[in-house]
């Protein structure tokens, strides 16, 4: 019983209740016969396999699954795409777009990569991640 009031947020024991719930440790999905309209933010993974429709804002990676649909503004750590993904994105670290993948819109990253079969269609902007060392040109 106390496991199950520190699930539920219920109990005084804040470590068990962060510990039940694995805190910052499980990824979160979003199925296959899932509609969200509006503003999505967050910490850790998240992979979308539904459809998905406004402001994406996660300080981890974004997966969007082959069966998704997301148009949305994107602000992650990292962004892999093999599903059809419309929309602004800005990765700190990179943006993949798998085989399956469609991207139409504008990304800003630190490095982009598209695989064989890919569908992008857009601009691109790649900038290093602040902080990042700087190669010396000659």
């Amino acid at each position: 019983m106390r496991r199950l009031l520190a699930f539920l947020g219920l109990g005084g024991d804040v470590a068990g209740a962060a510990a039940a719930h694995g805190a910052h440790a499980s990824p979160t999905t979003i199925g296959t016969g899932v509609t969200i309209k509006g503003e999505l933010r967050g910490e850790g993974t998240l992979t979308l396999r539904g459809q998905f429709e406004g402001d994406i804002v996660l300080e981890g990676t974004l997966h969007v699954g082959p069966e998704a649909r997301v148009d949305a503004n994107i602000t992650a750590h990292a962004i892999v795409i093999g599903g059809v993904v419309r929309g602004n994105l800005s990765a700190d670290t990179g943006v993949e777009v798998l085989s399956t993948g469609a991207l139409t819109g504008t990304v800003k990253s630190g490095s982009f990569t598209a695989a064989d079969g890919a569908s992008v269609k857009g601009e691109i902007w790649l900038e290093p991640a602040p902080g990042a060392p700087q190669q010396a040109r000659a």
